[in-house]
């Protein structure tokens, strides 16, 4: 184990957790809801530190990030557990399972060096909520900064102020944030604060760093029609008109056996999302090319076209170190570089 970086002690010998917002109180002996973070004799320790449930090289269209070092692979890791438990998760045999403490610990430096020797552009932490990896985490990201490799999470945003500030300062500038619900929704997620998210959405943006969103729309759930405007107002007024939106289809999962997110639904949401003044829209686990695409705000025409998670066509130039259209020259945004001609050969 490994002492955590983030956590205050009170008089009666629990200590807070300061990873996320939840912001834990664990008496001595016990953990804290993710089950990474434990109390020993008054200190708090990461007992998930380096202990990873899978390890693969991925698309970086799979987070999904649609305008981020296109074409490019990561090194994509996990952990175990999570902070939130949503009863549809995808992942649950990773998420709904505590780290063993007799695993061998996988170290930072090992991690980044085997991104390199795979070819890989960064690295992502993603399967699980990287939250409950929050100290081998920013570990990760000073070695890969040193490495000129990027580094970028799949995470519900739900990290305190104090954590944020780390992972941005230690190099993390990629981040897909997935928005679980909204505000007044009270089931199953009625104890979470749907705002932090955006809030440290909009603080990842303010500091330089690349935010996609990612709403996955649960059939009777998180699919109303006041729940949908909340989302998208948030992220209009917090985010900007020129951060893409992914609207996503939900598939039953684990203890969450509602029918699959109907495609009118997500057609609804996702012209609710063009009228707010969304310049890009996506709607994802369809696999569908043209919901997926990216089309010119100016002109209407395709200049990226995405099919089985690569960048099939590119028709973007670089002038003046912007992406712009092809066609009329209007500026698309573009973080990183893209990577041409990058064939993903399925998962290792």
């Amino acid at each position: 184990m490994k002492k955590a970086r983030l956590w205050s002690l009170l008089e009666d010998g629990r200590v807070q957790c300061l990873v996320c917002e939840r912001r834990c109180l664990i008496r001595p002996g016990a953990k804290g809801a993710c089950g990474n973070y434990v109390n020993v004799g008054g200190e708090l320790f990461h007992l998930g530190y380096g202990r990873l449930s899978a390890l693969e090289s991925r698309p970086i269209e799979l987070k999904p990030l649609f305008h981020y070092w296109p074409n490019s692979t990561a090194l994509t890791f996990s952990s175990y557990d999570c902070n939130f438990h949503c009863p549809w998760c995808q992942n649950y045999h990773l998420s709904f399972r505590m780290p063993d403490i007799s695993q061998p610990v996988f170290s930072p430096e090992k991690l980044v060096e085997l991104a390199v020797r795979e070819g890989d552009e960064g690295l992502s932490a993603s399967f699980n909520e990287p939250a409950v990896n929050f100290d081998f985490l920013v570990d990760v990201a000073e070695h890969a900064s040193k490495r000129g490799l990027y580094f970028m999470l799949v995470t519900n945003g739900y990290f305190t102020e104090k954590a944020l500030d780390a992972l941005l300062r230690a190099g993390i500038d990629g981040w897909s944030i997935s928005i679980k619900g909204c505000k007044g929704m009270q089931k199953p997620l009625g104890n979470i604060d749907f705002y932090v998210p955006f809030r440290n959405a909009k603080t990842i943006k303010e500091r330089g760093g690349y935010v996609e969103i990612v709403y996955l729309v649960v059939t009777n759930t998180n699919d109303y029609e006041d729940c949908y405007r909340w989302i998208i107002e948030k992220h209009v007024t917090l985010l900007g008109v020129d951060t893409p939106l992914h609207i996503n289809r939900y598939f039953p999962a684990y203890a969450w056996r509602k029918p699959p997110t109907p495609i009118s639904k997500l057609l609804e949401i996702a012209e609710e999302a063009k009228k707010s003044g969304l310049r890009y829209v996506y709607i994802g686990n369809l696999h569908n090319p043209r919901y997926e695409t990216t089309y010119c705000p100016k002109c209407g025409r395709p200049v990226i076209v995405r099919n089985n998670y690569r960048v099939v066509d590119w028709k973007l130039e670089k002038r003046d170190n912007e992406w712009k259209c092809k066609y009329c020259g209007y500026p698309v945004p573009i973080k990183g570089e893209y990577i041409p001609e990058k064939k993903w050969l399925g998962l290792m």
